[in-house]
């Protein structure tokens, strides 16, 4: 807890990661195979800092 205050650094961002891919995960569950859920997940990360809706 001390590390926190001594150094700059954080985990939140990816942090952030593991959770829009859990939620992604969540919302995928009806997928037939497993590479388009692969392949949605990529996406999402691809896309996110632009601004494009997937899916």
């Amino acid at each position: 807890m001390l590390n926190s205050f001594a150094f700059p650094y954080s985990n939140g961002f990816l942090e952030g990661i593991n959770n829009l891919t859990k939620v992604i995960k969540r919302n995928a569950f009806g997928f037939r195979n497993f590479e388009r859920a692969r392949a949605k997940i990529l996406l999402t990360h691809k896309y996110k800092n632009i601004g494009v809706h997937v899916g």
